[in-house]
Order: structure tokens, then sequence, then C-alpha cells
């Protein structure tokens, strides 16, 4: 459900973009190259999910910005993993082109990890899978044969 509504290509770019400061639709335009149809249904989509809202830039104003909710603010692991992620496997021998930096520290921040509890970072073979309260039939039946077949 997560991914239906933010892996699309051109909504994790608008979020990026959200993210950098644009608000209004001529700077996601603009920074990103999208056609205005596009950029208007992704947009629309955002703020009917609650990850944008848009409010008028001021008082009566005809036009709008666009800014993100705390449920959009709380992407923001998402997308520095991402970018993590590309500069550690994608980038060329220049370097990463964006750094994270603390604010109130000025030090670059950690790469994003999986942690325990008690603050170990968990790998992949670290974790088992098992059904949740809202798990469905099938989700449960495939952690089962999972369970069954570790080696999967």
């Amino acid at each position: 459900m997560a991914l239906e509504l933010i892996g699309e290509g051109w909504t994790i770019l608008i979020l990026r973009e959200a993210f950098f400061g644009s608000r209004r639709f001529e700077d996601f335009q603009k920074h990103l190259g999208i056609a205005r149809n596009i950029l208007t249904t992704r947009l629309n989509k955002l703020c009917e999910k609650g990850i944008l809202e848009r409010t008028p830039i001021k008082e009566g104003a005809k036009r709008h910005e666009y800014r993100l909710t705390p449920m959009g603010r709380d992407l923001h692991t998402i997308l520095i993993a991402l970018n993590q992620w590309g500069d550690r496997w994608l980038q060329n021998t220049e370097g990463a082109p964006i750094k994270f930096i603390e604010r109130t520290t000025g030090e670059e921040i950690m790469d994003v990890a999986v942690l325990s509890k008690d603050g170990r970072e968990i790998k992949p073979r670290d974790l088992t899978l098992i059904p949740g309260p809202g798990a469905t039939d099938e989700t449960i039946e495939r952690l089962r044969l999972l369970s069954d077949n570790p080696e999967k």
C-alpha cells in the first residue's frame, strides 16, 4: 500500500523537492522538468492522501503552495536512506552531490540503519518476519512458508 502511494518515480522526486524547499507548482516544474498534467495529478494525489497540503500563498490568493504534512515529513528517513544508497552504489568518483548535515552540530549525519531496541545495527539476516495484527490470510500463509524454508 505504501509503495502504491509513493513508489512511482515522479512522486518520489516531487517529495524530494518538497524536502529541498520547493513549495510552488512552478518550482516543482522547473526543478524536475515534469509535464504540467503529470505534476498536477501527482500533487493532487499527495494532497488527497495527506502527504502534502495545498495552502493559499496569502489570504484570498488564487495561487497555492504545497507543504509537507506531518505524514509527509515522516518520509524523511526513507528519502535520506535512498539518497545514501544511491551515493554508495550509483555515484561517480566525484562523490555525493548532497550531504546531510545536522544543523546544531554541523556534522554529517550517520548512514540510515535499522537498529535493535538497544541500539545495535540489524542486518537482513538478523530478522525474522511474523504476521502482525493486520495480516491477511495470504500474508500469514506466505510468512509460514518462509519460516518453513528460511533459505528463500
